[in-house]
């Protein structure tokens, strides 16, 4: 069973924390990316998702970063290896706030 609820740390040393998930399979939280254009602005940043409620889940959240004017998408499932160790994969999308529809091709990552 892979139960999100907790602090995750990816391989960059990004970290979330996921505070309990709901009957719906709703969970919200906050992200801390060690990545960025501007180190020296990062901030804690408050994510909100959702996950089905099975074994192995997959699920999907968002990120809303206080430090620009960009939101992230991601998208996985957690799996639990042979160890018994819970592991999220997923992939991610980060949409930037360009000035217009003409900067529209540069605005996602």
């Amino acid at each position: 069973q892979c139960i999100l609820t907790g602090t995750w740390v990816n391989d960059l040393g990004s970290n979330m924390t996921i505070s309990t998930v709901n009957s719906s399979g709703e969970f919200n939280g906050t992200y801390y990316t060690a990545v960025a254009d501007r180190p020296d602005k990062i901030q804690n940043s408050l994510l909100l998702g959702f996950q089905h409620l099975k074994e192995q889940p997959t699920f999907g959240f968002t990120v809303n970063w206080n430090f620009s004017d960009s939101t992230s998408v991601f998208t996985g499932q957690c799996f639990v290896d042979k160890h018994g160790e819970e592991i999220l994969k997923t992939t991610w999308l980060m949409r930037l706030r360009v000035e217009s529809i003409h900067d529209d091709w540069k605005a996602t990552r």
